[in-house]
């Protein structure tokens, strides 16, 4: 009780204290809002001056022992509007947020308010640039400024805006009213629970007041706050995809549970998911998961209904505020009540002439009772104070109560007053807009004019609504004024819609009663069959950038419909084909390949039709497989592929599946179906003249050069597929084969032109959000910087490529790439974890079925066991290395081989073979016109000069005598380093 008076005691004193401030200004208070005050000057100088003297003020008073009172302050120029003693707008919400991003002590500017000022402050007072901030609620960045006054602080923690953490919260367009209450509960409850799950009606408010308390909870999570917005799903299975993408994580190895578990273990986070009540199970299970993995985890929940978790804590999210029924309310007291106030902010935004007289005051207050308080429908009621007076709107009001009392009994009142007022915007709309609204509810995560159009212009084969939509633009545009759709700007300059997801409900419900969910979803599986198709072509040409955008738009739509075309019926399990036979190059892109991988397998199992879609999603599948690391599963498939395309004539196929079966012939040594094949796909695809598609057949063929080691043919391949590519606009092909190019003119030793080439790979697949390509062209920039000596470099770039190799899930250019990444550990001298990765890289190539990793990482092992004086373990890893069958089609391992074997020579004092082994591996390199690098040539200078020391006048004649041993005898010679007899 002490303890309560002394805080009374000093809130009092530092409310006078400002208040007197705040008078000799000028100021007068014109709202507060618990220790919060609202100050409205005449002039923005005379603002400045006041909060300045008010910080002097609060400094220099004699608070008592213990007590120190710090006072954070906002300053905002504009035109708010006067709502009896208060002013209400955005100029008010944005002052606000001005100053909650501030610290105790601190004063900030709005670039306004700075712009007035700034060239009449005295001296002693400077103005300090803090950059752009997004302020919560704000969609744009705002320019903020700091008061630095003497005898005042001047340095402060870093503004408490939404770059301060991680998150993917999204701006609100609108002012956050009211909850003071229920914000207040959930921040104490937040520290014992682990799940927080707010449940109300349809409407209540439950997401907006979910986000508003994750904005407040950001400084609490390091790891970040991420909305989880479960409404954009009809498909339980999809959830983990969806967390996956919200959180920067995508399919890894097949298992993105156990992926997403780990990646939230240790972490301190918080999810939101939103709008559960539809996959509710599914929610529940994915929560449970979750919180069970991750200690340190919370997780926010909207629904209709709670989780039934053990554990969980249960939010009603209730209505707002109302005003007081027994009182008749004035035009002053009106905005006391949060119902009304929500009410009168979003009128007076609706409406440039809306004002609150004392005449209307008393109807507004029956609006908000009559409504419940419900935040939805209090806003519906208000955007249509555009077209209809207060009298009016409380009017209809009055006759859509009556029209709805006869619904079920078993229904809460709250609603019924929902449905009402949905009901109610519903009754007020033209037929043909009904009739949109219906239709328009057969999108998943909005929807673009044209589809509007096609999907819901046309005529339905029902009987029921026959009726042709005329204009939809005009009806739309029409919907959207009456706040039933929502707008935004596109990534492509063009407009994208939306509903919210309560009105979306209703307009689906609507589409029910019609009879029309059949016809109008086979018009969107049409739209979206004919759009992918379309985007499959576009993918291959110069507008890659732009349609991959679009798909990424429209993914919850194409998701929605083959949902729609594998749902228990087989006419439209084709339809299902085209689509996935048409997407699997997008998923590719993006990273997909769990996902992508199940469409294309449930796809294939619907629908036996055989077909050029069946071909192309055999394709797809195969693509998944193979990042997934099941090369066997995929030759299974292509094989049949191009026994399909074959049996149906389909020359492209043919060509494409006769490709993809000669390159895997060729990894596997099948020289003969390699060339067979690979002749037969380039002599399809040049007679079908497509540039970038002679690109690709060209590719094997300069393959096949460099693993014949003829590195010069490589290069001079793989340029020509990339003129064609170019040729074509095919910006996904080009970066490909530059970071081919790469590849092979770096082990030649043009590390300034592969440097080029690399870093111009990666620019585009930039360009393309291309995380495989970003990735691959990482790895090849990062062997640049290796072989150039610049560790520190290779070791960013090298991580950079492992963790999105992991992320999407890709085993096999994961391995390719944790090669490099041994090797530059070993250059390093860094045994364990040079070690630790290379017996990593075995265990996965022999998962994997890629043997030719195998004798590389031997050779890593072998080194460390030199280093570590362990010879009898490093004979052993090289003679296993040099044994293994799949070496000699590696000529630079085996090269690296014997200098290996000629370390260990030297090591049992054999310096004669060693002379003689490191002769044959420089004429080895000779040969094939692979210089070292120049770290490596340090190190092979310095071993000749310690053999030079130990053999004398003996070791030219024995370095010669390596340089002229065939490459059969040289491997001989080093097997005998190993004291393994030779057969």
């Amino acid at each position: 009780q002490a303890l309560g008076e002394r805080y009374a005691e000093t809130l009092a004193a530092h409310h006078a204290l400002l208040r007197a401030c705040f008078e000799k200004h000028h100021g007068r208070i014109v709202d507060t809002q618990g220790d919060s005050f609202f100050v409205a000057f005449p002039r923005a100088l005379d603002a400045v001056r006041a909060a300045i003297e008010a910080q002097h003020a609060l400094a220099a008073h004699a608070w008592g022992e213990g007590i120190m009172v710090r006072v954070r302050m906002g300053l905002h120029t504009g035109e708010p509007r006067a709502q009896g003693e208060r002013y209400v707008g955005l100029d008010v919400h944005r002052a606000a947020r001005i100053g909650a991003a501030g610290h105790g002590g601190q004063i900030l500017l709005s670039e306004t308010t700075f712009a007035l000022i700034q060239n009449d402050l005295p001296r002693e007072i400077q103005i300090r640039d803090l950059g752009k901030q997004r302020l919560k609620d704000f969609d744009a960045p705002a320019s903020l400024y700091q008061i630095v006054c003497a005898d005042l602080p001047s340095d402060f923690p870093p503004l408490k805006t939404l770059d301060a953490r991680p998150h993917n919260l999204a701006a609100s367009m609108s002012s956050f009213i009211g909850r003071e209450r229920e914000l207040a509960a959930l921040t104490r409850a937040l520290p014992t629970a682990r799940l927080l799950t707010l449940i109300g009606v349809g409407g209540a408010g439950k997401t907006r007041l979910a986000l508003q308390f994750a904005e407040k909870c950001l400084d609490a999570f390091p790891d970040g706050v991420w909305f989880i917005e479960l409404a954009r799903l009809n498909d339980a299975a999809l959830i983990p995809q969806l967390i996956a993408s919200a959180l920067g994580v995508r399919d890894e190895s097949g298992d993105l549970a156990q992926t997403l578990k780990n990646f939230l273990a240790r972490r301190q986070a918080l999810l939101v998911f939103d709008n559960c009540e539809h996959l509710i199970d599914g929610a529940a299970q994915w929560a449970e998961t979750l919180l069970r993995a991750a200690p340190q985890l919370k997780i926010v929940a909207t629904s209709r209904e709670g989780l039934n978790l053990a554990g969980e804590q249960i939010f009603h999210v209730s209505s707002l505020p109302l005003p007081d029924a027994t009182h008749t309310v004035s035009a002053a007291t009106l905005l006391q009540s949060d119902a009304a106030h929500l009410f009168v902010e979003r009128a007076t935004a609706a409406n440039d002439h809306f004002r609150v007289t004392e005449q209307n005051a008393p109807l507004i207050a029956q609006i908000c009772r009559r409504l419940d308080g419900i935040p939805l429908a209090l806003e519906l009621a208000a955007a249509r104070t555009k077209a209809l007076s207060v009298e009016q709107i409380a009017a209809r009001l009055d006759d859509l109560f009556r029209l709805l009392t006869g619904g079920s009994r078993a229904a809460l009142p709250r609603q019924q007053t929902l449905a009402a007022a949905i009901d109610w915007s519903y009754a007020l709309l033209s037929q043909p807009e009904r009739l949109l609204l219906q239709r328009l509810s057969v999108f998943a995560g909005g929807w673009t004019l044209e589809a509007a159009e096609q999907v819901c212009g046309e005529p339905l084969s029902t009987n029921s609504n026959p009726s042709r939509i005329t204009d939809v633009l005009d009806l739309l545009t029409q919907l959207v004024n009456k706040s039933l759709v929502v707008a935004e700007p596109a990534a492509d300059g063009t407009t994208r819609y939306r509903f919210l997801e309560t009105i979306r409900q209703f307009a689906r419900y609507r589409l029910y009663e019609a009879e029309a969910v059949q016809a109008v979803s086979d018009k969107h599986l049409d739209f979206f069959v004919a759009f992918a198709e379309t985007a499959r072509v576009e993918l291959r040409g110069p507008q890659q950038s732009a349609w991959l955008e679009r798909l990424d738009a429209e993914h919850d739509n194409l998701r929605a419909a083959l949902t729609w075309a594998l749902a228990e019926n087989p006419t439209r399990a084709a339809q299902a084909l085209r689509l996935t036979g048409a997407l699997w190059m997008y998923w590719d892109v993006r990273g997909y390949f769990q996902e992508g991988l199940q469409w294309c397998e449930r796809a294939l199992a619907a629908s036996d039709a055989e077909n050029s879609a069946r071909v192309q999603t055999i394709f797809g599948a195969c693509g998944f497989v193979v990042r997934l690391g099941n090369l066997e599963r995929a030759l299974t498939w292509l094989d049949a592929a191009l026994a399909l395309a074959r049996k149906i004539g389909d020359a492209r196929n043919t060509a494409e599946a006769a490709l993809a079966v000669g390159f895997f012939a060729l990894l596997a040594d099948d020289m003969p179906r390699a060339d067979t094949l690979l002749a037969e796909a380039l002599a399809r695809f040049e007679a079908l003249g497509d540039p970038s598609d002679i690109g690709r057949a060209l590719g094997p063929f300069a393959e096949r050069a460099r693993r014949q080691n003829d590195y010069a043919r490589a290069a001079e391949g793989y340029a020509k597929s990339l003129a064609l590519f170019r040729q074509a606009g095919d910006l996904r092909e080009s970066a490909g084969a530059l970071n081919n190019l790469a590849n092979v003119v770096s082990a030649q030793g043009a590390w300034t032109d592969a440097r080029l080439y690399a870093r111009e790979g990666l620019e585009l697949y930039t360009a393309l959000a291309d995380k495989h390509g970003i990735a691959t062209s990482q790895r090849e920039l990062g062997r640049v910087a290796f072989a150039q000596g610049d560790l520190a470099a290779a070791h960013q770039l090298l991580e950079a490529s492992r963790a999105l190799f992991q992320e999407m899930g890709d085993a096999t250019c994961l391995l390719e790439t944790n090669l490099v990444c041994a090797a530059l550990l070993d250059a390093e001298g860094a045994n364990a974890p040079a070690i630790e990765l290379a017996w990593q890289i075995i265990h996965a190539a022999q998962a994997l079925g890629e043997a030719s990793a195998i004798p590389a990482a031997k050779n890593i092992l072998a080194r460390a066991a030199l280093r570590q004086g362990e010879l009898e373990r490093a004979r052993q890893c090289v003679r296993e290395a040099l044994q293994d069958e799949s070496v000699a089609r590696d000529a630079l391992t085996e090269n690296a081989l014997l200098e290996t074997a000629a370390r260990l020579a030297m090591a049992q004092n054999d310096f004669a073979r060693a002379a003689q082994l490191l002769g044959a591996a420089h004429a080895q390199r000779e040969k094939m016109g692979l210089p070292r690098a120049p770290r490596e040539h340090a190190e092979m200078e310095a071993l000749r000069e310690t053999l030079r020391v130990q053999l004398g006048e003996n070791f030219l004649a024995l370095w010669q005598e390596g340089r002229a041993l065939s490459a059969a005898r040289a491997k001989t010679l080093a097997l005998g380093s190993c004291k393994f007899p030779t057969s």
